[in-house]
């Protein structure tokens, strides 16, 4: 059996908390200085999901050295997919009572806000390939979906050596159409499998593929390189969002998700973590580590019901969006929030933590019965 990795399993609670800061915007809005603050942690923060990526990729590759490649594929697609669905029976519901209430508050008509919504909840190539029907968090599910059955069908093929070349090619595409528009404009989504989940993915598979190990004597090297590269994300930021535009932050934060550091910084971070497999072990962070996936699916409907509390909250005068508390308050309410819920969906046999995430009427009905 392989050796654990403690430190990968540690980084991917970390990792989710990070990306909850994404979403969660703090301190955006709060004057120039806040906006500052929110650029520097959303820059730092931009290495989560690639990381998940890179990570999935990584252990695709690790349990498929000895088994079938397509009947291992065939496993994580079923666990993916249960995963997806759980996350959108989760937000769905939320995000419609939301919906409704913001009608009201806005005179707008109800029903016909709340069917408007529905309406695109089902939009097939928004809910089965780019994942953003219900909620644009969850992309990441098909994204990586996508990405291990592109990389599956390669194997059979018996075609791997292409995989970063291709992905590579492929993730240029979608470098041009997310944060270099300056160069050339791309007339289609790049935030999906094809031109970023896939290259990430690629070099997690290709890193574990290659016979090279990062050693231990190197990983001085390695954190170096991460610091380093991270600064260097912020710095190509900043030229792209307000260098190249003239703009300040007075006008407001440069949100551009995904650059060329960005994958300088995950790398080195991921072969810093390979060369220090025991990291974290005597922490509960690696314990942690098999929550992250729960926290990602639950954590867009705590989000949601937290910020439209607030509006409604607002609509009757008191104002809370604005305040440095909320802004404080908001990242560890909406991680922890979301990990009660998935513990407690668990607890109530609707889910089982490291199995299927389809919901289970007939488990739920036992819990019942034992209460």
């Amino acid at each position: 059996m392989s050796e654990r990795i403690y430190s990968i399993d540690a980084m991917r609670i970390i990792a989710m908390a990070f990306i909850i800061t994404i979403h969660t915007d703090p301190f955006r809005g709060i004057g120039v200085y806040g906006d500052a603050l929110n650029f520097l942690i959303d820059s730092s923060a931009r290495f989560a999901v690639p990381f998940f990526f890179v990570t999935s990729g990584y252990f695709f590759a690790r349990k498929t050295a000895r088994r079938d490649p397509v009947r291992y594929f065939a496993a994580r697609a079923a666990s993916i997919s249960s995963i997806y669905v759980f996350g959108l029976l989760l937000s769905a519901p939320v995000f419609l009572a939301g919906t409704a209430v913001r009608a009201g508050i806005e005179n707008r008509d109800v029903v016909n806000a709340v069917v408007l919504k529905l309406t695109e909840f089902v939009s097939p190539l928004a809910l089965l390939y780019y994942g953003n029907s219900v909620s644009e968090i969850l992309w990441f599910l098909p994204a990586l979906l996508f990405s291990l059955a592109i990389i599956c069908s390669l194997i059979v093929f018996g075609a791997t050596r292409y995989l970063v070349p291709i992905s590579l090619g492929l993730h240029v595409v979608g470098l041009l159409g997310a944060s270099y528009t300056m160069f050339v404009d791309v007339p289609f989504e790049v935030r999906d499998a094809l031109f970023f989940g896939f290259f990430y993915t690629s070099l997690g598979y290709a890193l574990h593929s290659s016979e090279w190990r990062p050693s231990s004597d190197r990983s001085a090297l390695f954190l170096g390189a991460t610091v380093l590269f991270g600064a260097l994300h912020v710095v190509e930021r900043y030229v792209l969002g307000y260098v190249l535009t003239g703009e300040t932050f007075g006008h407001g934060v440069y949100t551009s998700s995904y650059t060329i550091a960005t994958a300088l910084v995950t790398l080195s971070l991921f072969l810093f973590l390979l060369s220090r497999p025991a990291l974290g072990a005597r922490t509960p962070l690696p314990e942690w580590g098999k929550y992250a996936v729960g926290v990602y699916v639950a954590h867009p409907a705590v989000l949601f019901a937290l910020e439209t509390t607030a509006e409604v909250l607002a609509v009757t005068g008191h104002e809370i969006r604005t305040t440095f508390l909320w802004h404080f308050l908001l990242t560890p309410a909406t991680f922890f929030g979301a990990l009660l819920v998935y513990i407690g969906a668990h607890r109530v046999g609707a889910i089982e933590i490291g199995g299927s995430h389809l919901p289970s009427v007939r488990s739920i009905g036992k819990y019942v019965q034992r209460q």
